[in-house]
Formats: structure tokens, sequence, C-alpha cells
């Protein structure tokens, strides 16, 4: 079987000549592809933070390993590619065992499957919400995810129902007086519709308030109870005013079970900023976007001209609280110099373009390569991006922001990229000798 295109290196392996093999592979983090001596077998595909130590540990077992790590009679070819993130690796090892095995095999050999989500109903005559992972294209705009997990969805989908008197049954309602009901109609935790004890327009509007909640992520209902509350106390009633300032925290509670990442599918837009090998000591991060469903990316963003000033912590001013543009002005060759004129080309990373203008241009480059996907990719790019969100923070790696108000929050993202294009600072080593002998 041939190489996959994805891959940039190759290589023979032998095992009399393993550690001259070994030496010529990087230690950095990467997609291997090990294929063996059949033209018709499948390679063994992983990723790895450093892939030099893996296939060591694989093609050079040390002694006490067992006999199934040994792999050395097995492989022919070693193909890899470099990556700068261990988020990029994710998604170019999907690529890749989607093109060896299939999306169906990719899926299971990755353990993906689409992600938790709450629903709102629309097309039904009775609208509910409920939990699913099933997604379905024409239902997108009405789908609010992803979530964690399950049991994270159905929290919030169990609190949002106790704010709100809408229907929890799944049956078909076939509203009539002489309907046995359920017992949250007889809770007053029911509209009851299927005993005709509201009309369709109360329950319409119940139903609206529900999609505004998940919508703004509870800030709709909790912007009408605090206008309730200050109305109440200005009118000297507080007792009204008291029992508001009760329900706001009780939805205050509720939607901080929604996370930021939590959106209609359909208009769920992120820019996610990881870490990017700097070209010829020039900073640079790696930009993907999140847009129809899919992960598209990475582009390259030059950050020259963006110097990361001290945290307004460490200094204690607010006037190194922003990363400074650096703006140098190109030298446009003259006749002593020997140039033609000032209509020299300017790189795209020249004082030409700032770097809120290179980040914009970034984003936009990758919006129009982007297309819509069918619903199955589209569920494993949503668990590939659940995956790495809701990470411990600690070993989360980048940054991701959201497009709001049809605007990206762009000196937040030059901010983030150059923290993460920042070189970690070297920690010094304790001196063995005391320190009147180490001078």
């Amino acid at each position: 079987m041939a190489p996959d295109p994805i891959f940039e290196h190759e290589i023979a392996f032998e095992p009399a000549n393993a550690a001259e093999a070994l030496r010529a592979l990087p230690q950095a983090n990467g997609v291997v592809a090990l294929f063996g001596h059949g033209t018709t077998d499948r390679p063994h595909l992983m990723k790895a933070a450093n892939i030099r130590r893996r296939l060591q540990r694989l093609l050079e077992p040390a002694e006490g390993q067992t006999k199934r790590l040994n792999l050395r009679d097995r492989i022919a070819r070693i193909a890899w590619r470099t990556t700068a993130s261990e988020f990029e690796s994710l998604l170019l090892l999907h690529r890749a065992m989607s093109l060896a095995f299939g999306t169906e095999e990719a899926r299971k050999r990755m353990r993906l499957a689409p992600p938790y989500t709450v629903r709102f109903a629309a097309e039904n005559a009775y609208p509910r919400i409920y939990v699913t992972n099933h997604l379905r294209r024409r239902s997108l705009g009405t789908t609010f995810g992803p979530f964690s997990s399950r049991f994270a969805a159905e929290r919030c989908c169990e609190a949002i129902e106790e704010l709100f008197l809408i229907r929890r049954c799944y049956m078909e309602l076939h509203p009539s007086p002489d309907d046995p009901g359920c017992i949250y109609g007889e809770m007053k935790k029911c509209m009851a519709p299927c005993q005709q004890r509201c009309s369709d327009e109360q329950y319409s509007a119940e139903c609206t308030q529900v999609l505004a909640f998940l919508q703004t992520q509870g800030a709709s209902r909790i912007a009408e109870l605090e206008a309730e509350r200050d109305r109440a106390s200005a009118d000297m009633m507080f007792e009204e005013a008291a029992a508001a300032h009760a329900k706001v925290a009780k939805v205050k509670a509720a939607a901080a079970l929604i996370d930021e990442l939590v959106q209609p599918l359909s208009e769920l837009r992120a820019a996610l900023l990881m870490p990017c090998p700097s070209a010829d000591g020039e900073p640079h991060a790696a930009v993907f976007l999140f847009q129809d469903g899919c992960l598209h990316g990475p582009e390259r963003v030059s950050l020259l001209g963006v110097r990361l000033a001290k945290e307004q912590a460490e200094v204690g001013s607010s006037l190194f609280a922003q990363p400074l543009m650096l703006a140098p002005q190109p030298l446009a060759p003259g006749p002593l110099d020997g140039g033609a004129s000032s209509e020299t080309e300017a790189s795209p990373a020249s004082s030409s373009a700032s770097a809120e203008e290179r980040m914009l241009a970034a984003i936009a480059k990758l919006e129009d390569g982007s297309s819509a996907r069918d619903v199955a990719e589209l569920g494993d790019h949503l668990a590939l991006l659940k995956r790495w969100y809701y990470r411990p923070e600690r070993q989360r790696v980048g940054a991701i922001f959201f497009r709001q108000r049809d605007a990206w929050p762009v000196r937040r993202m030059i901010r983030a990229a150059a923290k993460i294009a920042a070189p970690e600072p070297q920690k010094e080593l304790p001196s063995p000798l005391p320190p009147e002998l180490s001078s």
C-alpha cells in the first residue's frame, strides 16, 4: 500500500540498521505510519509527542518487554509528518485513519462518538426539550451543544424544565379534557396542553422563552427577572422583589450549567489558536476555524511586531496589561541602493499589515475554504473539539475564541497568540555546591 500523501517523510526500515533509521526520526510532535512488508497491509497509525522516543519503544524494545511490542521484524517502511501541537496531531490522525480504513473504522479506532446535546423539538406541535446524541441536518439550528457528557446534558435539561412549564412527556399529544394527564401536570410543573388547560398560544409563548433561554445561555430570562425585581423594589413591593431575586438566583444556577461552547450547532463558530514553530526567528501561531460543524486549518499567522508585555500582577501597573504593537517602517530601495523604486512587494508579515489584519486575513481564508459536510463527519469533528475543550485547563494547550456580534475579539486573540508563541522560561538548576563555594 502506498503511503498517504499527508505524510511528508518516509524511510525504509531494516532490523539490522534500526539504530541508524531511528536517528533519522525527529524528536517532535507528529503522526506516524508503520507499513509492513506486504503491499496490501494496512498501516499502523499513531500520534506521538516525541516520534523518535515512541518508535524506539516499538522497534528497539528494552529487555523485559513483551514480544507483542517488538515490531522490528514486521515493519518495512516508516512514514511521518511533524505537527506543531497535540491538537493538530489529533486532526491529522483522524484524516489519515479515514483515508486508510474508512470513516466508520476510523471512528471506532479513535473512539469517537457524537457528543450529547439538548435538542428543542421545534417541529412538534407541542415542543419539548430532550437529550440526544443523534444529529440531524435539518434540526441543527435548535440543537444545542456539545456538552461534556450525557450527565451534564441531562442535568442542564432538567434544570431548564424546572424553570419553565413545558411538557416532559414524549408521547404524541391529542389534547382532550378527558386525557388522564401525568404527574407533572398534577404538580403544577407543566401547562398540561394534553388536557387543554392552556391555549396553543400560551404554550407557544412558554416554548419561545425556553428557546430564547438556550440561545442566550440564560441571559434573556435573567434580564427579565432582574427588571421585574427592580420594578418591584422601586414600587416598595419588597416581598415581590425578594421572590424575583430568588428566581434570579435559581435561573443563574441553571445558566451556569450551559458552557460557553454550548451553542446552536448551526451557529457555532470558533477560532482556536495553537502553537506553531517559528520561521527564521519570526514567531507564529496556528489558527483553526470551527464553522459549519467542521474544523478547518491550520493557517499560520505571523506575530512579527507583537511583543508581550509583563502582566499587571507582576509590575503593578495597567500600562502593561496589553501586548505592544511594534510597527517598523520598511525601507524602500532607492537609486543609491541599486533598487528600482518603491513598488516592492510586501510580505504578509511586513509592516503593511498589522497583527489584527493578519489574524483576520487568516480567518477569512479559512472561512472561504469551508463548506458543509455530512452529518457523520460533523459528529466526528464535534467529538474532537469536545475532547480538547473539556480537558482540565492545565492539560489544554491553546486558546479558543467565539465570534460575538458578527465580530471576532481580535485584540484578545492577538494577546493569547503572543502568550502561546512566547518561549517558556528556563528554570535555573540548583547548584550542587554550597553558596560560599559556588562562586
